[in-house]
């Protein structure tokens, strides 16, 4: 009888915990938690196998780190050279090594530029300065799940003018030298770079053909960009055209960590800008949603961001100045 008994309370305090769990999940709020005045925030990353640990970098304020699931946050990257930021990436075979792309990897009149790729072996106590110092903008990270030495960069350029360091570049050695893989010439950066997380050799890449005004005098814009795949690791590429718009100015793209075969791409033109869904790695793709809100930005490159649910293709987010979810 006393077993019986001890059952029905533990049943009853399991459905207690689990409608109070979703009452609290009712009531989350989103909220400031700064830098004030950081501007923009494009580069973010979390650490799979330390829940509690992520990092952040608004465009204008640095790189900053939180060990307690985000409630609070510390400056981490003060005493170097520059505070704009456009990417983080932290391995995942080695947590300890995270590497930055200065530059914010947005061209707007308001923009600040870097100074090259930073890297740090100690979880962001220490940082080295690599190469591709006149790059200026890193729009993308993107680093081997299996292998922390081994990164792609996706390199947007200067903003005012022609330069030859954009492009994706990518490094066999930790960043100690960069070779360039992909580009077209001196007016086409790139905007994307993501790695296959079940296969490494499948590399994913965007060229972005994008130029500010003098004196905030409008951006312009060119139709060289697109996405484009390799399979042997970065050493050979192909566009993938097929469902996606011929005069591509810049695109954004995500995988989906439980089905890496599916891709979503956020792809702009001139005259437009609409999500893509691809379901066989790139070959094919298909528009997803005749509502245009869902693929606008604000203009300057703030073309959304797209993430799949870690273990749920279905569901959909993506972030530009709104946050979209699709399920």
């Amino acid at each position: 009888m006393l077993c019986v008994r001890n059952i029905v309370i533990f049943i009853l305090v399991c459905g207690l915990g689990q409608a109070r769990a979703g009452e609290f999940d009712s009531i989350l709020r989103w909220r400031n938690i700064g830098p004030y005045r950081g501007g923009r925030t494009r580069a973010i990353a979390g650490v799979p196998s330390q829940p509690n640990v992520f990092y952040m970098a608004p465009v204008n304020g640095g790189v900053f780190k939180s060990t307690d699931y985000g409630r609070t946050w510390q400056p981490i990257f003060d005493n170097q050279p520059t505070g704009s930021i456009g990417a983080i990436a932290v391995s995942v075979s080695n947590p300890s090594v995270v590497y930055v792309g200065s530059g914010e990897g947005l061209h707007r009149p308001d923009l600040s530029v870097g100074d090259g790729v930073y890297k740090s072996t100690d979880a962001g106590k220490t940082w080295t300065h690599l190469e591709l110092r006149d790059g200026q903008q890193i729009a993308q990270l993107a680093v081997d799940p299996k292998n922390p030495d081994r990164i792609f960069v996706a390199v947007a350029g200067h903003p005012y003018g022609p330069n030859q360091e954009r492009g994706i570049y990518r490094s066999l050695d930790g960043g100690k030298t960069f070779e360039k893989v992909l580009s077209r010439d001196e007016n086409v950066g790139a905007s994307d770079v993501q790695i296959d997380p079940s296969n490494p050799a499948i590399v994913y890449g965007a060229l972005w053909e994008s130029r500010e005004g003098p004196w905030e005098n409008g951006v312009f814009n060119g139709d060289n960009g697109g996405i484009f795949k390799s399979a042997d690791g970065g050493k050979t590429w192909r566009q993938l055209t097929k469902g996606l718009p011929a005069n591509t100015v810049q695109a954004n793209i995500s995988i989906a960590p439980s089905s890496p075969k599916t891709l979503f791409a956020a792809v702009r033109t001139k005259t437009i800008a609409k999500l893509y869904r691809s379901e066989d790695g790139g070959e094919t793709w298909n528009g997803t949603t005749e509502d245009p809100r869902p693929g606008l930005g604000i203009g300057g490159g703030d073309l959304p961001v797209v993430r799949f649910d870690p273990k749920n293709p279905q569901i959909v987010y993506s972030a530009s100045v709104v946050c979209w979810k699709s399920t």
